[in-house]
């Protein structure tokens, strides 16, 4: 079994953050494209923002709940950072020759109820499926990888999906059209995961090596308002 501390932060947990954090807010940017596939209408972000999850699985495999629970504090935080500042930009007084103004806050500005939507999915969804890898891992003794990954993106995903959909166009479109948004989006993302399986062992195998380390979270207490290491 690989061992380490988990205590030192070294420069490959920072850019596995960044790149985290990265693909969290170009989903959200993304998210108001609409895609087309199979006949089936989705959010672009579907094409990205599973990646989240594969490198949160990453993040806590390798790394433990408490650290993983920082990096996804820090894509809290800059998700509501990112649609306050575009919330400014969309406001603040345009000059008459630019033309561009609509097209800006179509893409860029985003609704107080997205974007409430979007912060409570990300942080109900996220720390559930932290929290349900660092378990399965303790439960299975650091065995079948892929159990845990698939077994906690489940959860997450699903947690992500109805929260999202429910806060965002509950009074907005039919109930039965929330359903098969949900049902879509949901099954897309857990299908992405599953087929991604094979990179994320190649990754955490990877990085495992690198890092020599291999964190069991015995003894944490998986409360997502602390942010004790």
């Amino acid at each position: 079994m690989l061992k380490g501390n988990y205590r030192e932060v070294s420069p490959l947990f920072v850019v596995l953050g960044c790149f985290f954090v990265t693909c969290l807010l170009i989903s959200n940017i993304i998210a108001g494209k609409l895609i087309q596939v199979s006949g089936i209408v989705l959010p672009a972000a579907v094409i990205l923002f599973p990646v989240t999850y594969i490198f949160a699985d990453v993040l806590t495999e390798v790394y433990g709940f408490r650290l993983s629970r920082l990096v996804i504090w820090a894509g809290f935080a800059c998700n509501a950072f990112m649609a306050t500042v575009f919330f400014v930009t969309v406001s603040l007084p345009h000059p008459e020759f630019w033309s561009n103004q609509d097209a800006y806050a179509t893409v860029l500005g985003f609704t107080p109820r997205i974007v409430i939507a979007s912060l409570v999915a990300y942080f109900a969804g996220e720390f559930s499926n932290s929290v349900i890898l660092s378990r399965m891992k303790l439960l299975t003794g650091g065995r079948w990888l892929w159990t845990r990954t698939i077994g906690s993106t489940i959860v997450g995903e699903g947690i992500d999906t109805v929260l999202f959909i429910g806060i965002a166009f509950a009074g907005v479109v039919p109930a039965a059209v929330m359903l098969t948004m949900m049902m879509a989006q949901y099954l897309w993302k857990v299908g992405y995961e599953v087929a991604a399986t094979p990179l994320t062992y190649a990754l955490v195998r990877w990085v495992k090596s690198k890092e020599g380390l291999d964190q069991f979270d015995y003894g944490v207490k998986y409360n997502p308002f602390s942010l004790e290491v």
